[in-house]
């Protein structure tokens, strides 16, 4: 069976329809459509129940699902495998949103290393989609994300809450002018800023990496809503500050893995991601 089909099959599970398929994989619908429809004639069976709601595993899908997450698995982890340095028994994906990577991610490699120094980490940078992809497919054995979707085969834990902070670069100018730099933290910070600016005009600077946000205010002036991780030193050392009796919002982070991988190495990392968690709360 050719694995592209197996990804194809995931792509559209992932997406929960053929457009988003199509999208993700950057191949027009007409193929991914043909592609499931060779799947299953070659399995004998209908996969996905097509509907104006998108696309829904029927019992047969369900069952193959574990069968293509194999497939690709295992392809992805001989190539992997290949390439292993010397020494090293095998090797985790982890794939987050950036924000994440402030102190919390360097901390579990650090972790990682110390725990099992055997296996190999390839760390990646990632949004909700992609990171979701990659999961459903078998790609990346660890997701670390603000808003996960439920899908078949996967565990979603609460890791801990964000607590974004209004920063500036300067006190004495009005936060919210031409240099506002208004970062996309997702639909759920979307909610809570609009409940509380209803009044606010359109944002001239908007991006969804809070890090060129901090290189945009500190090179060049203004404010915007960061992590507390984020900002904590640049707020110690005075290139930043908290605007006052501005609303903190929470932003709360999940850990999203395959249920069905149970090793040692994916145990262990695990147990790290959640300790550094629990750590994290006590901090905030």
């Amino acid at each position: 069976m050719d694995t592209e089909f197996a990804r194809t099959f995931l792509a559209v599970v992932a997406a929960g329809n053929f457009v988003g398929a199509a999208q993700r994989l950057h191949v027009t619908q007409s193929t991914v459509s043909a592609r499931i429809q060779t799947l299953e004639r070659q399995l004998g069976t209908i996969l996905l129940r097509r509907g104006r709601g998108g696309a829904e595993l029927t019992p047969a899908g369900q069952r193959f699902l574990r069968h293509a997450k194999s497939l690709v698995r295992t392809a992805e982890q001989a190539r992997h495998d290949v390439g292993l340095p010397e020494g090293f028994s095998g090797s985790l994906t982890l794939r987050g949103r950036i924000a994440l990577w402030d102190e919390f991610v360097p901390e579990w490699t650090v972790w990682m290393r110390q725990q099992m120094p055997d296996i190999s980490l390839r760390m990646e940078i990632g949004f909700e989609e992609d990171i979701m992809q990659g999961l459903v497919q078998g790609t990346i054995d660890l997701g670390l994300m603000y808003t996960p979707e439920n899908r078949p085969g996967l565990g979603i834990e609460y890791l801990f809450d964000e607590t974004l902070l209004l920063v500036t670069s300067n006190l004495d100018s009005p936060w919210y002018d031409e240099h506002f730099v208004y970062v996309d933290w997702g639909p759920e910070f979307e909610a809570q800023f609009t409940t509380h600016f209803p009044e606010m005009e359109p944002p001239a600077l908007l991006t969804n990496v809070g890090a060129l946000a901090i290189q945009q205010i500190l090179h060049s002036g203004g404010a915007a809503y960061f992590p507390r991780r984020a900002t904590r030193n640049l707020i110690d050392s005075g290139r930043l500050c908290r605007v006052p009796d501005s609303p903190e919002f929470s932003l709360p982070a999940y850990l999203v893995y395959p249920l069905e991988r149970q090793d040692e190495a994916m145990n262990q990392a695990l147990e790290g991601l959640r300790m550094l968690a629990r750590r994290e709360e006590e901090i905030s």
